[in-house]
């Protein structure tokens, strides 16, 4: 099956800024679920094994987007790298559902795409802000949580918090790049501001969609717990584990090999039957 790769589209989202998105899907007649995968903290579109996800995804028949949130701290001309870490530091939920509602906007015009199948796939914080999104937009139809977290409520605490507010910056290592990743206190404020809305248990419990919760056992990142949490809280979710599964499913950046990882594979395959069961053959 020919696959059509459209790479590094830019889109320019008049509440956040500019940034990068790819589409993905087959060249063969007719309209496609749109999938659009949506990265998390220190992620981005083109990390590891995704771009062999999007492929498999999209020979099975769906429209499948990523990209990179406009202030995860890559750029329009290099996509790959933390180029930005001004923006980084200026990132919020806020823009990065501003940012996903738009993807999600300007792809369900797309003449490839079924407007009324609508899937999305949030991977670790990822995964929390689809919750949201999920909850609030009544054209999602399905929701893939990858290792999701259970709370965006992911802050220093205590001494912690009041040094991040007197300083107005603090700082998180990037373990792969070494870079020291600046968050500033504006991130903390915003939500604070809208605790209601980023209430990602709220949301799970809320949602109207399919939905399917996918985690590794061994998961170093996000503990399998958020996962049964997440479970309890939609009682009418699937719950997928992966024994011994970690955090990526096996992938790492980059990712030279030519097959998906083992554990990826297998959420690939779980997550092409469970759209396939809940949307396209309903």
């Amino acid at each position: 099956m020919n696959i059509t790769k459209n790479l590094n589209i830019q889109l320019s989202n008049p509440d956040t800024k500019d940034f990068l998105a790819d589409a993905f899907y087959s060249e063969t007649d007719g309209k496609f679920p749109l999938v659009i995968f949506v990265h998390g903290y220190k992620g981005y579109k083109d990390w590891g094994a995704w771009n062999l996800m999007a492929e498999k995804l999209a020979e099975a028949g769906f429209f499948f987007v990523k990209f990179n949130f406009s202030h995860n701290g890559t750029t329009i001309v290099n996509p790959t790298e933390f180029d930005d870490l001004k923006a980084f530091g200026e990132n919020n939920y806020s823009k990065e559902l501003s940012d996903l509602g738009f993807v999600i906007n300007h792809f369900t015009k797309d003449p490839k795409v079924d407007d009324q199948k609508i899937i999305l796939m949030g991977h670790s914080r990822g995964g929390g802000v689809s919750i949201v999104k999920t909850c609030e937009d009544e054209r999602i139809n399905a929701l893939i949580t990858l290792a999701s977290v259970d709370t965006l409520e992911r802050f220093p605490k205590g001494d912690g918090l009041e040094e991040w507010k007197n300083k107005g910056v603090y700082y998180v290592e990037n373990a792969r790049t070494k870079q020291e990743m600046p968050h500033y206190y504006q991130f903390y404020e915003d939500f604070k501001n809208n605790e209601h809305r980023f209430d990602v248990e709220r949301s799970m419990e809320m949602a109207k969609a399919h939905v399917l919760i996918i985690h590794g056992t061994n998961d170093e990142g996000v503990n399998m717990k958020n996962a049964e949490h997440l479970h309890i809280l939609h009682p009418n979710s699937e719950l997928f584990l992966i024994e011994n599964g970690n955090h990526v499913f096996g992938a790492k950046e980059p990712w030279i090999e030519d097959n998906l990882p083992v554990d990826l594979n297998a959420v690939v395959e779980k997550c092409i039957g469970f759209i396939n069961d809940k949307i396209v053959n309903e």
